[in-house]
């Protein structure tokens, strides 16, 4: 048994389904706390990439969309979320109830604490502060199904004892790289509980990529319009005559 946490927050639901469906297992979100909105999506090249603001915290909402527990071992900037080690599926994760969500604020402290997710310049980030820069910009989470213990074959009716009953890329970006700093502390609490992974490996791996606004505009990721070199004389023309 592999122990994982399980957060003691309410349950709440998603609409958005990462990569239009792609998803069959859970939904991921990424909210601004300041507004409660869902951050827009856009795909490109097969990836999913959402525009940050510099500054702002953000929430993971990760919806189980099946109805049986699933765990989801997060990252952030190739971080685990729980434990600041450098992100691999076999570590520590979030345990989601049938069809149950979590909110992820922050990386987490204690069982009662997290630091908040806050979107700021790639030196900031916590990933660069622990001297991991490498894999800035990037949120993954990595879903396991439990180990269900195979059933004992259903007898038949003639073999039922009596009373038994049946078994029912691009342009280059001009501005610095954005990433995910390790903002103030704040209450968020967890208990522990036991999960037994049904496999070694994933079921389901989703990824969203995510930068600046400015940046993803000019790798071509998000539509907007051309850069053009500034000109100091956008008016040049010769003299024209005077009216009248």
């Amino acid at each position: 048994m592999k122990k994982a946490l399980v957060a003691a927050i309410a349950v709440l639901m998603s609409v958005w389904a990462a990569a239009a469906g792609a998803a069959a297992l859970v939904d991921v979100t990424v909210v601004n706390r300041a507004s409660g909105e869902s951050l827009p999506v856009y795909t490109h090249r097969g990836r999913i990439y959402i525009p940050g603001v510099p500054g702002s915290k953000y929430t993971l909402r990760i919806t189980n969309k099946t109805g049986e527990r699933v765990l989801a071992v997060t990252s952030v900037d190739g971080v685990n979320v729980i434990t600041g080690e450098t992100a691999s599926p076999a570590q520590s994760g979030y345990v989601l109830d049938p069809w149950g969500s979590v909110e992820i604020n922050g990386w987490r402290k204690s069982m009662s604490e997290v630091a908040a997710f806050v979107f700021t310049a790639l030196p900031d980030s916590y990933a660069a502060r622990t001297d991991r820069p490498g894999n800035v910009g990037v949120i993954g989470v990595a879903v396991f199904r439990e180990y269900q213990p195979p059933r004992p074959p259903a007898m038949s009716r003639q073999e039922a004892p009596a009373g038994a009953s049946a078994d029912a890329q691009s342009r280059a970006a001009p501005k610095e790289k954005l990433g995910t700093g390790h903002g103030e502390r704040e209450p968020s609490y967890a208990s522990w509980t036991d999960f037994r992974r049904a496999s070694d490996n994933p079921a389901e791996l989703v990824s969203i990529w995510y930068d600046s606004r400015a940046n993803l505009v000019a790798r071509g990721i998000i539509p907007g319009r051309p850069y053009a070199e500034p000109n100091p004389f956008p008016g040049f023309r010769f003299a024209p005559d005077p009216k009248g």
